[in-house]
């Protein structure tokens, strides 16, 4: 691949470079807690005020990445300014930034539990409170598409409409997160993989229990809400 010389306002030039590396940093989050192996998985950032989306490139090992390998796209998952061929995801990407403006970051992890739920085809329930503070009810189900069209976005903007949960599991293959910026995703897949963990040791015991919607909905309120520094 060879870079594309395009002409950008001085703004829209300096968001680029500076999500290049916050995509870039934010990558390392997915090493550190365990959520990729090998070259799988990827973080992207929707480019404020343009049509145009920052993402980690096509098989580069994480241990390699550099702000400069971040690679520009429009939002038909077009190359647009990079080195290198973007992430076999970005059609999926890409759907989702063209179908649900409010997102602002997009995650795909092979993370072990929550892909083993996945793989299941089954919703994670929600039986915790921090599962309720953070996805105000059960990480659903997406359909199954295979990887090379933007089959995989469709599902997950069909999936995550009209739902509180940031993640979705699309099936048989594994977890995308949603995020009003890409950190905002990248926490949401390490939250999603906790607490596939957590239920999937729950589930080794005995039945479990959700909890009650009332309770669900009020303690997704206050997490989004009030918890934290305003």
């Amino acid at each position: 691949m060879t870079t594309t010389t395009t002409a950008y306002s001085a703004e829209i030039t300096a968001e680029i470079s500076r999500l290049r590396d916050e995509v870039c940093r934010l990558h390392e989050q997915l090493t550190r807690w365990g959520l990729v192996t090998w070259t799988s998985g990827n973080v992207s950032a929707r480019v404020p005020g343009a049509d145009l989306l920052v993402i980690k490139p096509s098989g580069v090992s994480y241990d390699e990445l550099t702000p400069a390998h971040m690679v520009v796209t429009d939002l038909a998952a077009n190359l647009v300014e990079g080195d290198y061929a973007p992430s076999s995801d970005t059609e999926a990407h890409a759907y989702v930034y063209r179908h649900m403006p409010q997102v602002g970051g997009v995650v795909h992890t092979h993370s072990p539990y929550a892909t083993a739920w996945a793989a299941r085809c089954e919703p994670i329930p929600c039986a915790v409170t921090a599962m309720a503070d953070e996805f105000g009810g059960e990480i659903p189900v997406g359909p199954f598409a295979l990887i090379g069209s933007d089959a995989i976005g469709r599902g997950i903007v069909e999936t995550l409409s009209g739902h509180r949960s940031p993640a979705v599991l699309m099936r048989q293959h594994g977890p995308f997160t949603i995020g009003a910026t890409a950190k905002a995703a990248v926490k949401a897949a390490v939250m999603c993989e906790d607490v596939a963990r957590t239920m999937h040791l729950a589930r080794q015991l005995g039945p479990v229990e959700p909890l009650p919607q009332a309770a669900v909905d009020a303690l997704y309120e206050r997490y989004q809400n009030v918890y934290g520094q305003r």
